[in-house]
């Protein structure tokens, strides 16, 4: 029964998320670039309003100030910090991150909604033919994401947030190519060489944060489904990756809990600092994109954030967790991640640099080993140039399932990847951006002393791919 409830509230805070949608319209007619008019014509109007509250006597300062705080968002779980602080789950990225996102807000909350829309081709192998991994297809890779805010007393902030991904509908239960990927399945059978796709519902969740004083903050954070206190922020949602439409290799090695069924976090802010601990579903979701789980909190971890400045964001975590895998089901499997993030603005219109570099690490199971990553985007109004550096190392019998060339034994095979991508904008309707990219990736297998790589996959794969993108335009604080 509380089950149920939880779920019932969560489930109705959907309406609330679509009012951004409905209303940006009305708040965003002109491309990015223009979006500051409107954001400072929102705070005008509304201080006018107060003001004339203020020469009537119907106002103290104190309901001003209120009033004021109320259409101004603040970061998710902290009425002290900036909302561009914001990473998924209960994470951080840098103060200096850029947001893309359309706003609205009235007395008493503030929404906002973000996604992307990638209607892409993309070629796997494309120099090989015959060799294993050669695929290519029209994909759409996708997501959206709703939050609903509001301050409740003078010092208790509620969020309510819900994200959805259309890509089981428009991809199919097995994903999208992709060169070296792995884990999940589709018909019970492992999934390699292609990113699965992710759940219709990949979060509903609901936080409260209490404030001490501007320094001392308490957060209690439950999703079902949620993200716990693991890892970076997922590559979806990084700034690094924003022009990136590709899962990362080494996602089930760093951020692949984004999407967990049954999530409680509980963290304490002091500062600079983020101390935050979760108890969590440790099975990863099922072949069945469009149901809910069942919530098992078998397993835990713990996370420690550090922003040192506006422009860096430090994280170190780990997890113990039970039976991720299905088709692995007596493999736990203990996470390890360290990353630090970067973002500064380099000044003029729509102009930045943001990065990332990860490691991550799974001890248990087949899929022990280590990943690095390192990504960059740099964006120069209307351009934007960006790249990927991957390693990981993957088990013979997690990458060469279902190769039938597969030697008896089991041993790592390390994979490298760099991908070099451009992007351009090509025009803005009503605070949307439509923009057109291509990207190359080059991978390497010169760690492979087994020779198997090479005979499987042939020498130095290449991948590609050219999309069309949509996503909301630029914020401008």
């Amino acid at each position: 029964m509380k089950l149920n409830k939880l779920k019932n509230i969560l489930i109705s805070g959907l309406g609330m998320l679509a009012l951004p949608a409905m209303a940006q319209h009305e708040h965003h007619q002109q491309p990015a670039k223009d979006s500051t008019r409107h954001e400072m014509h929102d705070m005008k109007s509304m201080d006018h309003g107060n003001m004339e509250h203020m020469n009537h006597g119907d106002t103290t300062k104190t309901d001003h100030s209120k009033m004021q705080h109320a259409h101004q968002m603040t970061h998710s779980f902290s009425l002290s910090l900036p909302m561009t602080r914001n990473g998924s789950g209960t994470g951080w990225q840098p103060d200096a991150t850029p947001m893309y996102a359309y706003m609205k807000h009235n007395n008493k909350w503030n929404y906002m909604l973000h996604g992307s829309v990638f209607l892409r081709y993309t070629s796997q192998n494309f120099n090989n033919k015959n060799k294993k991994g050669q695929d290519s297809k029209f994909s759409v890779p996708n997501w959206f994401m709703g939050m609903a805010q509001r301050q409740v007393g003078k010092n208790g902030l509620l969020n309510i947030r819900a994200m959805v991904s259309l890509d089981r509908i428009f991809d199919g239960g097995a994903g999208y190519p992709l060169l070296f990927q792995s884990g999940e399945s589709w018909n019970n059978v492992p999934l390699v060489d292609r990113q699965h796709p992710h759940d219709l519902i990949s979060e509903l969740s609901v936080g409260y944060t209490q404030r001490i004083n501007e320094q001392l903050d308490l957060t209690i954070y439950a999703g079902y489904p949620g993200e716990p206190a693991l890892g970076p922020t997922a590559f979806m949602h990084r700034m690094s990756a924003f022009n990136n439409p590709d899962a990362v290799l080494g996602h089930h090695w760093q951020d692949a809990t984004h999407i967990t069924f049954g999530v409680v976090t509980a963290g304490v802010r002091y500062g600079a600092f983020k101390l935050e601990g979760s108890s969590f579903t440790g099975r990863e979701p099922d072949e069945n994109r469009f149901d809910f789980d069942k919530p098992r909190f078998d397993s835990y971890s713990y996370r420690l954030l550090f922003n040192p400045s506006k422009q860096l964001a430090f994280q170190v975590s780990r997890a113990f967790i039970k039976s991720p895998e299905r088709l692995h089901a007596h493999d736990d499997v203990t996470r390890t991640t360290a990353s630090v993030q970067h973002s500064a603005q380099l000044g003029g219109d729509n102009k930045w640099i943001s990065s990332t570099l990860v490691w991550g690490n799974n001890s248990g199971g087949h899929a022990s080993g280590n990943t690095v990553l390192a990504e960059s985007n740099l964006q120069l109004n209307k351009w934007a140039v960006y790249g990927r550096y991957e390693r990981v190392e993957k088990g013979s019998d997690e990458l060469l399932s279902d190769s039938g060339n597969l030697r008896v034994g089991y041993f790592k095979l390390p994979v490298s990847a760099f991908t070099l991508g451009l992007n351009r904008q090509l025009f803005g309707f009503a605070n949307t951006l439509v923009q057109a990219g291509a990207q190359i990736t080059v991978h390497s297998l010169a760690g492979d002393k087994t020779g198997i790589l090479e005979d499987v996959y042939a020498k130095t794969p290449l991948s590609g791919q050219v999309y069309l993108r949509l996503t909301p335009g630029l914020m401008k604080m």
